[in-house]
């Protein structure tokens, strides 16, 4: 349940990132008028990912008869999860420093234009958000069906990234995001490769790759499934005793590199020099640092 909570909260934070980004833009440029319009847009954003995420659940357990397709869609699913993660980790990690610029910017255009301009706006810069965490979620979540626990562990992941992104906005919390967004993308890269694990089984179960026998190696007598360690392991990162070959090299391939291209901090431009926020933004506009002051007017 951990992965889920992780889940979560890295994508609820992002998410209540952008509207803090917004929000705060409408009220210092003294536009409260256009605030309904954001939190339409939203709302609007929250239910379709909702939705999105029921329509990969129904797909699964009612349109798909045979076991092969379920577990066909499933792998699909995985794949297309862990491409979705590396590249949301790869992409917070370098538009991190102008995120609230680019934001800002595009709410400018969007007050000239009109209110469904603004709503429009502020759907486009969530739903992304929405639709990865569903998609992450499902592919997280395989195999505890019936099991309202991963659920619930993603609601309190949201939960908890929407009350640490409303005490950044008031100024009643301060947390370095910079080493808040690494951690949490070193977790889920490991995160993402048991899930890339995981969709190889169901390839081979689904009988599209080969070697779903072949053992890479049997520690059961080790790390005996029942124990909770066991347990919080296979639920965080899909290590489990024993795994095939094959589902044992797709989780080193993408674990080893992708952390060692993530941890490995690429050098400034030449001339480069860093980013000085303007007055009453970068804690909840830009995730670089120690949260400051309010951004609020």
């Amino acid at each position: 349940m951990f992965a889920t909570y992780l889940i979560g909260l890295r994508e609820g934070l992002e998410a209540t990132l952008v509207v803090s980004i917004l929000v705060a833009f409408l009220v210092k440029s003294q536009r409260r008028d256009r605030l309904p319009q954001v939190w339409g847009g939203v709302g609007l954003a929250v239910a379709l990912s909702v939705l999105f995420g029921w329509l990969i659940e129904y797909t699964s357990t009612s349109l798909l008869a045979r076991s092969e397709d379920r577990e066909l869609f499933e792998a699909v699913t995985s794949v297309a999860a862990v491409v979705f993660v590396t590249w949301m980790i790869f992409w917070m990690r370098r538009a991190a420093r102008t995120i609230a610029g680019e934001l800002r910017g595009r709410l400018t255009e969007a007050l000239a234009v009109g209110s469904l301009a603004v709503a429009g706006m502020a759907f486009l810069a969530v739903i992304r958000e929405g639709l990865e965490t569903a998609l992450i979620f499902y592919s997280a979540a395989q195999g505890a069906a019936g099991d309202s626990g991963p659920l619930l562990a993603l609601l309190a992941g949201i939960a908890s990234a929407v009350a640490i992104g409303v005490g950044l906005y008031f100024s009643a919390l301060r947390i370095n995001l910079s080493t808040f967004f690494t951690w949490t993308g070193a977790l889920l890269i490991l995160v993402a490769a048991g899930i890339l694990k995981y969709g190889v089984h169901d390839f081979q179960e689904a009988g599209v790759l080969p070697g779903l026998n072949d053992l890479a190696f049997d520690i059961s007598a080790t790390l005996d499934p029942s124990t909770w360690y066991a347990a919080l392991l296979a639920g965080m990162f899909n290590v489990t005793p024993a795994p095939s070959v094959l589902e044992t090299v797709a989780w080193v391939a993408y674990a080893v590199p992708v952390l060692v291209l993530f941890l490995r901090r690429p050098a400034p431009p030449a001339g480069a020099s860093a980013p000085t926020p303007s007055a009453g933004s970068a804690g909840v506009t830009e995730p670089t640092g120690t949260a400051p002051a309010s951004p609020r007017a």
